[in-house]
């Protein structure tokens, strides 16, 4: 028996049980969905009413949570598929940077839940074949999860730094969230595949789209994208 022809055996219950997953998923979110529809009707019913607060906050929970377990369906399921990004030539970093840096910290509560990290920029070219839409969700997922690994006493030496590195022909932009506090990083993170959230790992993946590299170590995280000039 050929290796090769043995290893598309072997392959075949792993793309069934692929597929199977997928379906699985795809309906529990419908179910999802169907709930939180229930669940809203029940919380507007009891706003109607005037219930105690206390009744009307567990539905508030429960949405949330609804959503949270949706969200988390969705990226499984956009993770497990081709991604597709739709790269435009000229595409400044400038433009996608100052939204990234602004996040919603769930810790907190009224206008502290609005935070803007402190960002600098380097006065250079940022042009690049970037998918602006895409880029912007990777970066976003990024400064969230730099976000949630730091003390809320921590929070303010979080920072968002972009600089120009390579030589003049094959420029490269840096771009570094760094202040992540030590201790509450895992030292021997090395794929972001492997073993981070299924959001990071799909922040990874559209950063290798655009024929990136995206890394970190105990205190920052990295990502290099290629510019154009």
């Amino acid at each position: 028996m050929k290796p090769a022809v043995a290893k598309a055996k072997d392959k075949s219950p792993l793309e069934d049980l692929g597929r199977a997953t997928l379906q699985v998923v795809h309906d529990l979110k419908n179910q999802l969905n169907g709930l939180k529809l229930y669940a809203t009707f029940l919380r507007k019913r009891l706003e109607r009413d005037n219930r105690a607060p206390e009744e009307q906050e567990t539905l508030v929970k429960l949405i949330a949570g609804l959503d949270r377990a949706a969200h988390e369906m969705t990226a499984l399921v956009r993770y497990s598929r081709p991604l597709e990004v739709h790269r435009q030539v000229k595409v400044d970093l400038r433009k996608i940077i100052p939204s990234s840096a602004r996040v919603t910290d769930p810790r907190q509560s009224g206008e502290l839940q609005r935070l803007n990290l402190d960002w600098k920029i380097e006065d250079a070219p940022f042009l690049g074949e970037f998918d602006q839409s895409a880029l912007t969700e990777a970066f976003e997922t990024i400064t969230e999860e730099a976000l949630s690994s730091v003390p809320l006493r921590d929070v303010s030496q979080l920072s968002l730094q972009v600089s120009r590195t390579g030589a003049a022909s094959s420029p490269t932009a840096l771009i570094e969230w760094k202040g992540l506090t030590p201790k509450n990083r895992t030292q021997s993170l090395t794929s972001f595949h492997d073993h981070a959230t299924i959001h990071l790992a799909l922040a990874a993946k559209i950063i290798e789209a655009h024929e990136g590299q995206m890394e970190h170590d105990a205190t920052a995280i990295r990502v290099s994208l290629p510019l154009s000039q």
